[in-house]
């Protein structure tokens, strides 16, 4: 039976719950929203791989979790991407947008795909994606328009803050989700 570290807190102890590992985000895009997601997500239990074609809109300092990608071939990083990770859209072309959803959709493995945008552009999106072959059931597996609901401003801050949120429930999820498995598989 696996047992939970005990912590020595003060003349007490306490079992801890094992720490989820860090969410892996791949974020496409490096415009006024892509940075000011960079500045949350370098505080929070995650890797980020920040892709952009335009290597002059990324800035000289990141926070140490975040990884630049400066290449002129983004979807090739969806290919590379692990298992699990969060895919986050939300580049300066919609053409490119949708080549990556196009390749983000045709991945089983993924944990999160949230695209930024309005509903309009989802509904535009999920027509082509239907034309293109991808099965309408995949369709429930994008998020666009992306961030907790609930926020109505667009400032760029704000869309980090409600993007950030909705990760982290989702994580929190994902987390409440194994720990049900593992006492599940635990008592069989």
């Amino acid at each position: 039976m696996n047992e939970l570290p005990c912590v020595q807190i003060g003349r007490r102890s306490a079992v801890r719950a094992p720490r989820p590992a860090p969410m892996h985000v791949v974020l496409f895009g490096a415009g006024h929203v892509g940075h000011a997601l960079v500045e949350l997500l370098g505080s929070l239990p995650c890797v980020v791989q920040w892709v952009d074609e335009r290597d002059e809109l990324f800035p000289d300092e990141t926070p140490a979790n975040v990884q630049i990608e400066a290449t002129d071939t983004p979807e090739a990083i969806v290919d590379t991407a692990p298992p699990g990770a969060y895919f986050l859209v939300m580049t300066h072309n919609h053409a490119l947008d949708f080549s990556l959803t196009e390749r983000i959709m045709r991945r089983r493995d993924f944990t999160y795909f949230g695209m930024i945008g309005s509903k309009t552009k989802r509904v535009k999106f999920e027509r082509r994606l239907l034309d293109r072959g991808v099965d309408l059931d995949r369709l429930a597996d994008m998020t666009c328009p992306i961030g907790v609901s609930g926020i109505v401003d667009k400032g760029p801050p704000v869309i980090a803050v409600a993007v950030c949120a909705e990760l982290l429930q989702i994580r929190s999820r994902q987390t409440a989700a194994l720990a049900v498995t593992r006492k599940l598989c635990a008592s069989a």
